[in-house]
């Protein structure tokens, strides 16, 4: 290395040590730097695109899953309606009375139900044992049905109607190719991938009477369980065997791979293989044979990736260019000065003791001491910059609101510490917003989609008021806004109190915000005073959902001296509720609630105020109960009240008072349902031969008709059609044997419209005809 030192060559040398330091110094921390962040933002993206895909497919199967539930009740519910008993009981007359054709058609309007638009394309009913079929705009033959009205591809024929056999509920077929086409000819106009939910009745039947069923487009299907991702390249459900029940998208998966994937990993979690594609799964809760998937494009999603490593790339290449440039630079700039020094120190040798080089050096010890005086010049420029530590802007804004922070001055100093600008002389105002999430979503969200949620809250506010407040959250329920007031441009609280309320208005399905606006300050170092001042409007907040906003200026319109609810019951109250527990009287003093609640709305009262009425009832209804059972469950009772106390809308402490209500009077009401169903019985004696619908005794209980038949079964031990039927054939085997009446009047008269209906059902139940059990029983006696 000698040869590089000599003076013929040190400019080469002193390029080579400008560009090693120019590298070591910087190039191989920008490279680790670069590596860093490749790795850093690799692994961000695979957790982020996991949170978010695991929340997505949390939102499409609970709609999913939702749409299925709600379709398997209308269908049990179609199923289960008495039009479709009426219809069946006339298939076997050889004439049909105008009501049949009037339940046929009503029957065709409820199948029309079903078809909402966007899963449901088609539903029709499948007789079993008899040659019908009724869609929701026709009855025919099946042979007409399936050729015109439902189009089956010749190919997909036979194993579709293979479906129409054995108990089904809610099955779904294999995917069939439908046509479309010109009515009553063979022109198809198009064709599409659909597939059914067969659901058969009677329910617990192996050899069902009818099928209805739902069909659903593979396209619309898709659609509904697609996840607007960008990196998703597509979604499907699939079964346990890895059957696929739909799909959108490239969802190439075999049933082998899809078991293997399944005992490799957990829901929810990000299988990849290291390829190009990735995979995550969760489980549905309407079936738990499905599962909902996401097939993730890597390439797609790992394009940022590739852009930072090809710009990490050009990035390095262009510093050492620019790093070759700048050592060139420096060393031919340097080098002429050192030469000039050299050639002076040969002609002047009673200079060298002046100059900075040791006895015995040469230009590389003159060029290394000038080096290390850069390096001491950088070194303390580095402690310089060191010691300007960041400081979170927010927390120092907490302090002062909190009131840690007072004096003018200390504020003033630690400001410029933490380089904190601020005009002294502004006019302040605090906002407080408070959030309040519904009883109905803070058991379903979770704290990450809390600060998320803030957090664009946050931005949105920031964005809205461009530079004239400052945004701290003080507790994970309360967010301060501090206003500067700017006289020129008429900004001020009350404007930015209308548009925070129009931005938290966005987050009304999630939860109810209230605005409370402090008084104005002059000293930052009273920003507490106007923060506890916009803490107490908070408390004048109501039960409405709406964002509300309290000022000063509607406190000082209110009387405090006359309170527009009281916030406790009164003697008369007490006793009057006592009064109605001991009468058994449960309905009105629920209803008592409803009108204390009315009249709060009407008198416009505050939360605090309803509550505390509302604590006030839940207490005299416990010590009223308490007086007869003596069993106290403090902590049930103790439940109750942290129940109450988390409603935060009118609607939500309604629905909390019939809780409460039904858990405290159980007992009772079910000895009333019990009355109730002894009316019914009892009216049944006498009115069989009427219409004896079990729509109408459900809407007398204030019931469903599959609630009203599920009730009745429990209370009689019968299903509610059986015990009709068996005492109207009670009543004709007793008209048969003790009076001359004809088989016609006797039908009429127990409430069968027409003979043959009266023979068929009496055939059911005695094996005989009505004639041949009349014959017998005379010769008997």
């Amino acid at each position: 290395m000698k040869w590089l030192l000599k003076p013929r060559m040190f400019k080469t040398a002193l390029f080579w040590q400008f560009f090693a330091s120019y590298f070591i110094l910087f190039i191989i921390p920008v490279i680790m730097a670069n590596m860093f962040i490749y790795v850093y933002v690799v692994k961000v993206i695979e957790n982020e695109v996991e949170n978010t895909n695991t929340i997505s497919m949390r939102n499409f199967s609970a709609q999913t899953d939702t749409a299925f539930s709600s379709l398997q009740v209308n269908m049990i519910n179609l199923l289960g309606a008495s039009n479709l008993k009426s219809v069946m009981k006339q298939f076997g007359d050889a004439s049909k009375t105008p009501q049949y054709f009037e339940w046929i058609h009503s029957l065709m309007d409820q199948l029309n139900t079903l078809d909402t638009g966007e899963i449901v394309s088609n539903a029709y009913l499948y007789f079993a044992d008899y040659d019908l079929v009724i869609g929701f705009n026709s009855d025919t033959n099946k042979e007409t049905f399936f050729k015109y009205f439902f189009p089956v591809d010749e190919r997909d024929k036979a194993g579709y109607l293979a479906n129409f056999s054995g108990k089904k509920m809610m099955q779904f077929t294999k995917t069939y190719t439908l046509h479309q086409k010109v009515p009553f000819t063979d022109a198809i106009l198009s064709s599409s991938s659909n597939i059914s939910a067969v659901m058969s009745y009677p329910f617990n039947s192996s050899h069902p009477d009818v099928y209805l069923v739902v069909s659903m487009k593979q396209e619309e299907l898709g659609k509904h369980i697609s996840v607007n991702q960008k990196w998703t390249a597509g979604t499907a459900i699939v079964d346990e065997s890895g059957g696929m029940i739909s799909q959108t998208g490239d969802m190439r998966i075999s049933p082998k791979e899809w078991q293997e994937i399944m005992r490799a990993n957990t829901e929810g979690a990000l299988f990849s293989d290291g390829k190009t594609r990735a995979l995550t799964y969760a489980k549905s809760h309407f079936n738990d044979a499905w599962y909902y998937v996401s097939l993730i494009d890597l390439e797609t999603l790992l394009k940022p990736v590739q852009r930072i490593r090809s710009f990490s790339f050009l990035f390095l290449v262009f510093f050492l260019v620019l790093g070759g440039f700048i050592s060139y630079y420096l060393s031919k700039r340097l080098y002429r000065p050192i030469l000039e020094i050299k050639n002076g120190l040969s002609s002047h040798n009673n200079r060298q003791a002046a100059l900075p080089v040791q006895a015995g050096g040469n230009d590389y010890d003159l060029i290394k001491q000038f080096s290390n005086l850069l390096m001491s010049e950088n070194k303390q420029l580095s402690q310089l910059v060191s010691g300007m530590f960041p400081i979170v802007q927010e927390d120092f804004i907490a302090k002062i609101l909190s009131g840690e922070y007072r004096d003018n001055l200390s504020i003033a100093l630690y400001a410029k510490e933490i380089d904190f600008p601020y005009d002294p002389s502004v006019t302040r105002t605090v906002l407080c917003i408070e959030i309040q999430y519904y009883s109905r979503v803070q058991g379903h969200i979770s704290e990450t989609s809390k600060s998320f949620m803030m957090a664009e809250l946050k931005e949105q506010i920031h964005k809205s008021a461009a530079g004239t407040v400052w945004l701290c959250q003080l507790k994970p329920d309360l967010m301060a806004c501090v206003v500067h007031h700017d006289p020129f441009l008429l900004f001020g609280p009350k404007e930015v109190s209308e548009f925070v309320a129009l931005i938290l208005q966005q987050f009304n399905a999630y939860f109810k915000a209230t605005i409370g606006i402090g008084r104005k300050v002059q000293d930052i170092g009273d920003l507490h005073l106007s923060y506890e001042s916009a803490m107490e409007m908070l408390q004048r907040k109501s039960l409405h959902s709406r964002v509300e906003v309290f000022g000063q200026e509607a406190a000082a319109g209110d009387q405090p001296d006359k309170p527009l609810l009281d916030s406790f019951l009164s003697a008369q109250e007490v006793n009057r509720i006592f009064n109605l527990y001991k009468s058994r009287n449960y309905e009105r003093l629920l209803q008592s609630v409803y009108d204390l609640l009315d009249m709060a709305v009407e008198n416009n009262a505050s939360a605090s105020q309803v509550k505390g009425l509302c604590s006030d009832v839940l207490n005299t209804w416990i010590r009223a109960v308490e007086l007869e059972r003596k069993e106290m469950n403090i902590p049930f009772y103790s439940g109750l009240f942290v129940e109450l106390n988390r409603c935060i809308t009118w609607e939500e402490i309604k629905t909390c008072f019939e809780r409460i209500h039904a858990a405290l009077f159980k007992q009772e009401q079910t000895a009333d349902r019990n009355k109730q169903i002894a009316e019914i019985l009892d009216y049944i004696h006498q009115h069989y031969g009427e219409e004896l619908s079990v729509e109408r005794f459900a809407r007398q209980l204030n019931m469903s008709v599959s609630h009203f038949s599920r009730t009745f079964k429990d209370e009689v031990g019968e299903k509610y059609v059986e015990y009709i039927t068996k005492h109207r054939l009670t009543m004709a085997k007793k008209y048969l044997l003790e009076t001359d009446m004809k088989i016609d009047e006797i039908s009429e008269k127990v409430g069968y419209m027409g003979r043959n209906s009266f023979i068929r059902i009496f055939c059911k139940y005695e094996g005989i005809t009505p004639g041949k059990y009349r014959t017998i029983h005379h010769h008997t006696m």
